[in-house]
């Protein structure tokens, strides 16, 4: 995979500190634009940022630690490529966390947050309609996100962001390519179950979406793209 990194695409800064690179690749990886595989070259980083190399590896030692790349010895980095039974894992956890967040979050959602989850949905369709496939990204991870706000268990939350950042890695991976990370008939029932405080409805909604979401991974046939380190990282402008 290219590094070669175009001049008018590279970052206009003179020093970009760690946080701000592991922020952009954090989207980027959210967003699909940087699929599992990926070689994040310290060079190529540092140019593209216009940044110190030290600036880069702080940012790649915390995206390890988030279990977003994995630094291999003597190889480099790369975006973390799950293997089957790692993603089999992940959504384990993300079954087993999202209920407790779900039964917390009906003791504690007020009319302004089933407000925001629904603003959230209607966001997500129109992505969805436009055909803007980050935006429908990052909706639907934000969508899962606000739950963990609303049941307000920082940690599990903190869990919950790790764990969905790696299955949009799973998902890039091993998902269908032409459809969207959540089905589109999905969140709304679930909103509805928070709304009338049905606990056993909404854990049972949110083990199958999760469940619908599993089964579309097709461990046989990863995905693979092509692309230069700058297009996968900078978000391209619409014509």
């Amino acid at each position: 995979m290219s590094e070669n990194i175009p001049a008018d695409q590279s970052i206009d800064a003179a020093r970009v500190p760690e946080d701000a690179i592991t922020a952009s690749i954090l989207a980027a990886v959210a967003e699909h634009r940087l699929p599992a595989g990926t070689k994040l070259g310290e060079q190529a980083l540092s140019d593209l940022f216009a940044c110190h190399r030290s600036n880069v590896r702080r940012a790649l030692t915390s995206l390890a630690a988030q279990h977003v790349i994995e630094l291999q010895p003597n190889r480099g980095a790369f975006v973390a490529t799950p293997s089957p039974e790692e993603s089999r894992e992940v959504f384990e956890a993300r079954r087993t966390i999202e209920r407790t967040l779900a039964r917390l979050a009906i003791k504690r959602a007020r009319p302004e947050d089933i407000a925001e989850m629904r603003r959230l949905t209607v966001q997500e369709a129109e992505a969805r309609a436009r055909s803007d496939k980050p935006a429908e990204l990052r909706l639907s991870r934000a969508f899962h996100m606000q739950l963990s706000v609303i049941a307000g268990n920082s940690v599990l939350r903190q869990f919950l962001t790790e764990l969905t950042l790696r299955t949009t890695l799973i998902l890039g991976l091993y998902g269908d390519r032409g459809s969207s990370s959540c089905a589109k008939d999905e969140h709304g029932p679930i909103v509805d179950a928070l709304e009338a405080r049905d606990e056993a409805r909404l854990v049972a909604l949110i083990d199958e979406h999760l469940a619908h979401l599993e089964a579309g991974l097709d461990f046989d046939c990863p995905a693979n793209r092509a692309m230069t380190l700058a297009e996968q990282l900078i978000p391209q402008r619409p014509l």
